[in-house]
């Protein structure tokens, strides 16, 4: 890992809370995530289980962790199952966990080598009555790959068809949705190197440069800082580019006269960041840029307040459009005599910004977060409107990242530089 050690208490509470909300007798097993084939004999960089993680601190492949609070041997209430290390994986792979490392990084202190996990699991998962597994309940995710949390739940019914199977995918979607102060760290440090990238990005743009020389100076300035690299593929889509909502060829000339688009952020010891601007490559906006620029940027403002806690979502959203209703209609976009006349079900608005205005964030970028559940203190949300305009090859997006605080909302990106005219002087000092 390149980022600093994380405080260890912060996966030792959130292990305490989890375990709190089981149910009498239970035993729960989490599975680091696969390592997945990328061609021949190489795998794709290894990205952990997000959940895995949150439990644990453990940054390594096949990992197991098992927690039985009610173990009737205290030795196997928590456990962690890591890979041994030899001289071959030394030479080849480098450095893994000791136990020692582990005991420090986790706060468990029995740790086992993997090998012994299959013994040590069957001499305790018969005194349990449940058994907790964990899946992919993200709803925004579509179920393609068997991976490792679900074969091995298909072995376990298999070796032990009378338990009862549990799900810890719903506890855990309302715990991680909370951030504690240690994570909510975390996710400041990730904003703070996403605002020097982005300093750094201003600086750099002028007409005839690269999107992907764009991206280079992006990665650079976010590995120079200990970030693991981008939250999610970043998008720097100049001209007409910025109106495909996840172009990420980034292969484009950036034009004199055009805008473009950044949707990218740095994720930093696995909590991420998530920003949008839009920038004139000129470093000057035109008059209609700047009309659609501070129309947006309206929108981002008024919705940005409604980020607290008790918003419901949809009726949030609702609002939103409300707002970029009245926007386009000053933009010459929408008729108002249209928009009176609109289905409800069909609002024209979605024709210009057609996508939602916020999602949660965290170890997961659309972190895994209830639709159904009114914000609440501790949550980080993404606002993020934008105007799209395709017979005029123009997008914009703005997009900063807000903490639900007990008096209110904190904007982690606040620092990061988002009027139009801020932009334009950073960009010729």
């Amino acid at each position: 890992m390149k980022y600093i050690p994380v405080d260890e208490q912060l996966f030792t509470i959130n292990r305490k809370n989890f375990v709190s909300r089981l149910k009498s007798n239970s035993i729960a097993i989490f599975h680091s995530n696969d390592e997945y084939p990328r061609n021949g004999d190489q795998t794709f960089i290894f990205k952990q289980n997000p959940d895995f993680f949150y439990l644990s601190g453990i940054d390594q492949e096949q990992s197991v962790l098992v927690l039985y609070p009610d173990c009737p041997n205290p030795l196997y209430r928590e456990v962690l199952f890591l890979r041994q290390t030899n001289e071959h994986i030394a030479v080849w792979e480098g450095h893994k966990y000791t136990k020692d490392e582990a005991r420090k990084a986790s706060g468990i202190q029995q740790i086992f080598w993997l090998h012994e996990y299959e013994s040590i699991l069957h001499t305790i998962i018969n005194y349990a009555d449940n058994i907790y597994i964990n899946t992919n309940e993200n709803d925004r995710y579509a179920h393609t790959v068997p991976y490792r949390d679900l074969r091995m739940l298909k072995d376990l019914k298999e070796r032990y068809p009378l338990h009862n199977y549990e799900r810890s995918a719903p506890i855990l979607r309302d715990l991680r949705v909370v951030k504690s102060d240690i994570e909510i760290a975390l996710t400041q440090k990730a904003c703070d190197i996403t605002r020097d990238a982005f300093i750094r990005t201003l600086k750099f743009v002028k007409p005839g440069v690269t999107e992907y020389e764009i991206e280079a100076e992006i990665t650079h300035e976010f590995l120079r800082q200990r970030a693991t690299g981008h939250a999610y593929s970043p998008i720097i889509a100049s001209g007409k580019n910025a109106i495909v909502l996840h172009y990420i060829d980034n292969n484009q000339v950036c034009n004199d006269g055009d805008v473009i688009l950044f949707d990218w952020a740095a994720e930093y010891a696995n909590y991420n960041a998530d920003m949008s601007r839009s920038i004139p490559v000129s470093g000057r906006f035109t008059k209609r840029q700047r009309d659609v620029y501070d129309a947006v940027l309206r929108v981002f403002r008024a919705a940005s307040k409604m980020i607290v806690a008790g918003t419901v979502w949809n009726e949030y959203h609702t609002e939103v459009g409300k707002i970029m209703e009245s926007e386009l209609i000053g933009l010459g976009l929408l008729k108002k005599h249209e928009v009176e006349k609109q289905d409800p079900k069909m609002p024209l608005y979605k024709k210009y910004f057609m996508h939602g205005t916020s999602h949660h964030l965290g170890l997961d970028v659309h972190d895994y977060a209830s639709r159904y559940k009114d914000f609440e203190v501790g949550n980080i949300l993404t606002c993020e409107p934008g105007i799209y305009i395709p017979e005029e090859g123009l997008g914009i997006r703005l997009e900063n990242d807000i903490l639900i605080t007990k008096d209110g909302n904190r904007d982690l990106m606040a620092h990061i530089p988002i009027e139009a005219a801020e932009i334009e002087e950073l960009m010729n000092s």
